[in-house]
């Protein structure tokens, strides 16, 4: 039972990421402006422009386009770039333009992934240790008002009160590649800081709630009544059953923080993923714009089936679908 829950979910991701494909082509396509005329600027004559159209392929009926596109996909060729975005060149394989700004938002991703699950997991078992108490009252206050706020504000905070006021950190995240030790923690540090605060507050609440939730259940009652102490209960018993949920929305924390550091990524001028996806959409660079966009998408889905995955492994009715 358990290779069919693993057959039905990786059939379902995969025809979810070929749906997912077809909404990128036709998303990028309709974009408005035409990177014939970002190359070659605004006092290209119409001849010039038909014959970069052509050269590019830019003149091909969508459906043509699209499964040479595909096909390329499913064979690791991204294509090259057709406008130069993020400081590259026309015709520089994107592969090559990618590589180097993935390690960066996976190396911005892992460092607040490392801080924030177990700062969050901690938080949100003592809240519901003692629910009802100070402490509980506290963080639950915390998490409500930070889910409140949005990103682009805590990072301008930030750099008001950290980089400005006390002059502790840098106000930009700007990395070459080639920092290590304290270098590259400093450079780090403001946008990590910045995601963690944006993310714990999601984690602390589920898992709060979660746990409380399977509290209500029968058999923890009965062990209640039996006396068993309430930490037991929660780190031996409620926490196994609450996992799947907790998983859940780790795992889609973890996908934006790989595909939705936009707005943090550009704020701190940080040299990631998404600021390179930004750039491209800006000089209409659709290969890229749809290389990034699949990177986003395949890295999402992959994140949901490992919790799905996680929520199967620990909770077996989740194996026998009615």
């Amino acid at each position: 039972m358990l290779m069919d829950a693993v057959l039905r979910r990786t059939a379902v991701g995969v025809l979810t990421l070929f749906l997912v494909s077809v909404l990128i082509f036709i998303g990028t396509s309709v974009l408005p402006g035409d990177v014939a005329n970002i190359i070659l600027g605004q006092m290209a004559t119409p001849e010039s422009l038909a014959v970069i159209r052509d050269k590019l392929g830019l003149d091909e009926p969508a459906y043509i386009r699209y499964f040479i596109w595909l096909g390329n996909l499913l064979t690791g060729d991204l294509g090259i770039s057709k406008a130069g975005a993020g400081f590259g060149t026309i015709g520089t394989p994107i592969s090559e333009m990618i590589a180097p700004r993935f390690i960066n938002t996976l190396r911005l991703s892992a460092a607040v992934a490392i801080i924030a699950i177990p700062l969050s997991l901690t938080l949100g078992l003592l809240a519901a240790m003692y629910p009802g108490s100070r402490l509980d009252r506290t963080i639950t206050f915390m998490t409500l008002g930070l889910i409140s706020v949005p990103e682009f504000l805590v990072a301008t905070f930030l750099v008001l009160v950290v980089a400005v006021h006390l002059d502790l950190l840098p106000a930009t995240a700007y990395i070459s590649g080639k920092e290590t030790g304290m270098k590259l923690v400093r450079a780090l540090a403001m946008p990590t800081l910045t995601l963690v605060i944006v993310a714990s507050s999601q984690i602390m609440r589920m898992t709060r709630a979660t746990v409380l939730n399977v509290m209500s259940s029968p058999y923890i009652e009965m062990a209640i009544l039996k006396g068993v102490p309430r930490k037991r209960i929660i780190l031996r018993h409620a926490l196994f059953n609450a996992v799947g949920p907790i998983v859940n929305v780790i795992a889609l924390n973890l996908a934006y923080l790989v595909s939705g550091v936009v707005i943090v990524e550009t704020i701190f001028a940080y040299p990631g993923l998404a600021k390179l996806m930004v750039e491209a959409v800006q000089t209409r660079d659709l290969p890229l714009v749809q290389a990034c966009a699949m990177i986003f998408c395949a890295t999402y889905i992959s994140l949901i089936f490992i919790a799905d995955m996680a929520s199967i492994l620990s909770n077996p009715r989740l194996r026998h679908p009615k």
